[in-house]
């Protein structure tokens, strides 16, 4: 099974192709394709190619399937006796990626040869 490990939003994500994500919210309308070209990690069974930091031509292509907001996470701060209470709250903003390939130098090699082999199910 052939999976990446990308970064998006100061996070690190391990995907696979038809993998459904959530990811800090991302400028592009839904139904838009984006490339994520931050790929740490690209591995293809016992093929394992590691970037420092980030692999050379490899990216990761994703549909963008919507927009959203995370449920409302609530913050209290209390300071016993002092009547000092607040209450806050915060949702935040997402954006929801299907990813639909995963491209590059040892990806298309990959990819190539997973083709030439009939699955075996």
């Amino acid at each position: 099974m052939m999976y990446a490990v990308v970064q998006s939003g100061g996070k690190q994500y391990r995907v696979a192709v038809g993998d459904v994500l959530k990811v800090e919210s991302l400028q592009a309308e839904p139904g838009a394709s984006v490339d994520l070209e931050k790929v740490l990690l690209v591995a293809d069974g016992d093929k394992l190619e590691v970037g420092a930091p980030y692999l050379e031509g490899t990216k990761v292509t994703a549909t963008v399937r919507a927009h959203g907001r995370a449920p409302k996470i609530h913050i209290m701060r209390f300071r016993r006796r002092k009547n000092s209470r607040t209450r806050t709250g915060h949702r935040q903003n997402f954006t929801e990626l299907e990813i639909t390939a995963i491209g590059g130098k040892g990806a298309k090699k990959a990819a190539a040869k997973k083709a030439a082999q009939p699955d075996e199910e």
